[in-house]
């Protein structure tokens, strides 16, 4: 230990004192020029594989460069992706169990309609490209020091931080604990995991797999029983979405269980709500994979000009849509980093006029108040320090 403490001390010296000569670079930038992975000024990922989970959907393996910090499952990291000479970045879900022994990590993606980054990602990623990544983040995660009895409530690319959490389970432990999964999908085939998922409900007693497939196969009016044979949903009342009825017919005993959701903005409103009404929010934890935007009124939606300063850019807004897509939409490239208003990486000062808060209708309208451009909207003219 010793030893390497001396080693790892001598080595930051010697870097240090490179650096005075490499001047207003560093030694890491020349690093970066040989193998990315080397850099200790930014965090790079190499492609080592993709592999096309469904027709919309691709799992990435990504090594990891120096300074990578393992990960717990269910936390996600910031991806980013040059498009037309344009970083963009986004929030992945990591897929993969922690403390993998060969040190690389995954990453399922989900292409969504207009979506640059994630189209990018599942139709044109090629093996041996570099991403830069940032450090794993968020909270919905598994205690570690208290057994829970679990239940997963997933829909869609909703699935890839509950597929850590199962994979860290099947690592650690042979048998797994007393697990409750109901999973949304259009059909059989649009399940991210589908095999892997069967394997687990096959083969671990106490992992109890519910599929429900909301979209019944045109021309066939058995199809849905065929496709889904443990669908116990009411078929007759084609509500297939999440409903108080339905739970109750899968999970019993939903009141005495700790839960984990995480899908579309539409799911977790039901969810949140059921938890709600029942006194039980403080067992409910969910992931969303964009902020929760409340409905402006029309009466207050007004739009204008944004003047970007630094950039001596103008466009034109409709008041709606978040500043942050309007820039990019110009041509500009802003910071950012999480797009849901958590991170705080696309901060900026509002140099005058009026911005609302997406999320909570807050109207800011000091100059040099600090704004968070991808979850505010125009109100009229603005100008803004990017």
């Amino acid at each position: 230990m010793i030893v390497n403490s001396v080693l790892q001390n001598t080595s930051v010296k010697f870097s240090h004192f490179v650096d005075m000569f490499t001047y207003p670079l560093r030694l890491s930038h020349y690093l970066e020029l040989i193998n990315p992975l080397w850099t200790k000024h930014s965090l790079q990922a190499k492609v080592v594989k993709v592999w096309d989970e469904t027709k919309d959907s691709r799992t990435i393996t990504l090594k990891p460069g120096r300074g990578w910090r393992n990960h717990r499952a269910g936390q996600h990291i910031r991806v980013g992706v040059a498009i037309d000479g344009m970083r963009h970045t986004r929030t992945y879900s990591i897929s993969s169990a922690p403390n993998s022994k060969d040190g690389l990590i995954t990453i399922t993606v989900k292409a969504i309609p207009e979506g640059r980054a994630s189209h990018y990602l599942v139709r044109k990623l090629k093996k041996g490209e570099y991403l830069p990544i940032g450090d794993p983040q968020g909270d919905f995660v598994i205690p570690d020091a208290i057994p829970v009895h679990p239940l997963f409530i997933t829909a869609g690319s909703g699935i890839t931080p509950i597929m850590s959490m199962l994979r860290n389970y099947s690592q650690e432990f042979r048998v797994l604990p007393d697990i409750q999964h109901i999973h949304y999908a259009p059909h059989a085939y649009d399940v991210i995991f589908g095999k892997e998922l069967e394997n687990l409900n096959k083969n671990q007693k106490n992992y109890n797999l519910n599929r429900i497939y909301t979209r019944e196969f045109k021309g066939n009016d058995s199809g849905l029983q065929e496709a889904n044979p443990n669908n116990i949903a009411d078929k007759r009342s084609q509500n297939l979405h999440f409903h108080a009825d339905q739970l109750e017919a899968l999970c019993p005993d939903w009141r005495e269980r700790e839960v984990w959701a995480c899908g579309p903005a539409t799911l977790l409103d039901a969810v949140e709500e059921h938890w709600e009404k029942a006194g039980l929010s403080r067992k409910l934890h969910t992931e969303r994979f964009r902020a929760k935007l409340i409905d402006t009124p029309t009466d207050e939606i007004s739009s204008g000009q944004i003047k970007f300063s630094k950039s001596n850019v103008d466009t034109n807004s409709d008041g709606v849509t978040n500043i942050l897509r309007v820039a990019e939409d110009a041509g500009l490239n802003p910071k950012h980093g999480c797009r849901m208003g958590i991170c705080h990486g696309c901060d900026c000062k509002l140099v005058s006029g009026s911005v609302r808060d997406l999320r909570t209708g807050v109207v800011t309208n000091e100059p040099g108040e600090t704004i968070q451009i991808c979850v505010s909207a125009s109100i009229g003219n603005i100008e803004v320090e990017i």
